[in-house]
């Protein structure tokens, strides 16, 4: 049987809502067991726990007032599919570690990052970022629709604001704010007005306040409309850029994968591609793609994808 410390650490780990650090003592468990003699029952102690992954649930349910507000699911992203530059890579791996590693910070009384301000032009992997992140720890993805809080609960925006922050300290997850500037704006801007002053208030103290396992994300494409009060609530802030040449041909060529070819000349590819974003970069890889199948075609062809690239542009002219 679990040693005493084990089942300590499982109902605590159980309380504490902590599905992976749960996982692991369990495995332990299966681990301590089979050097017992016991392999049959550890054997059937590990199928429980694969068994407990392919059946986990994809959406995270919440309370009715909040469920047209906060959208979850369980997400398989991964740090491979983040195209960034090396430092915002070891920046994003750091948060990881510490997350993973966040009891051995908090015996020398530390804590993890886990609030961090994500800002830059659209399609440049700021959301990505955030499915990633919870993809990696093995936790619900919940996007926060922020428009839908502010335009359906005028004046009662704060207290569903404390609402979510409940939720955010109960549920463990990864929680984005999406379109960030809708809360975030500077409260000395002159269109600003005394509700959204309030609200922006009551974030600030909200987040300041939070002291849950959860991730707190906010992502916005105008930093300099967020007030300046904001940004030393948050552990970490990363500025996104448009990708720069080689990450314009690492992200073609995971993007192609088999349907690429030794034929297709990336040069003129990437310098067709300069100023697009990563998720337009992807999209006109996907489009070239799926040309490629319906022609009956085993690669991409240079000149269909430079077309799709070109077709991107336009949209901005």
């Amino acid at each position: 049987m679990a040693t005493a410390d084990q089942i300590k650490l499982l109902i605590q780990s159980h309380f504490d809502q902590d599905d992976e650090r749960f996982k692991t003592i369990v495995l332990q468990v299966a681990a301590y067991e089979a050097q017992k003699g016991h392999k049959s029952f550890a054997r059937d102690i590990r199928d429980i726990v694969d068994k407990s992954k392919k059946i986990t649930s994809k959406v995270i349910p919440f309370n009715k007032d909040l469920s047209d507000m906060i959208m979850s699911t369980m997400v398989d992203n991964r740090l491979t599919d983040l195209v960034v530059t090396d430092e915002i890579k070891k920046r994003i791996e750091r948060i990881i570690k510490e997350r993973v590693q966040r009891e051995k910070l908090k015996k020398h009384g530390l804590t993890n990052r886990r609030k961090l301000l994500i800002a830059g032009p659209p399609g440049t992997g700021k959301t990505l970022t955030a499915a990633v992140l919870a993809g990696e720890l093995n936790l619900p993805f919940c996007t926060i629709m922020v428009d839908k809080l502010i335009t359906k609960f005028m004046g009662e925006t704060s207290v569903k604001l404390r609402q979510i922050f409940d939720t955010i300290r109960e549920i463990q997850g990864v929680y984005l704010f999406d379109e960030f500037d809708a809360i975030g704006a500077e409260r000395s801007m002159d269109n600003d007005v005394g509700e959204m002053r309030r609200v922006l208030n009551s974030f600030l103290q909200f987040i300041e306040q939070d002291d849950s396992s959860s991730l707190i994300i906010a992502v916005t494409n105008n930093p300099k409309m967020l007030d300046q009060a904001l940004f030393r609530r948050f552990d970490d802030v990363l500025h996104y850029k448009l990708p720069d040449n080689e990450q314009i041909l690492r992200l073609i060529e995971n993007r192609l994968a088999e349907y690429s070819s030794r034929k297709l000349d990336l040069n003129r590819v990437v310098s067709e591609a300069i100023t697009l974003s990563q998720a337009e970069i992807s999209k006109a890889c996907d489009d070239s793609i799926k040309e490629t199948i319906l022609s009956d075609k085993q690669f991409v062809e240079t000149e269909q994808l430079v077309k799709m690239l070109r077709e991107r542009k336009d949209a901005y002219t």
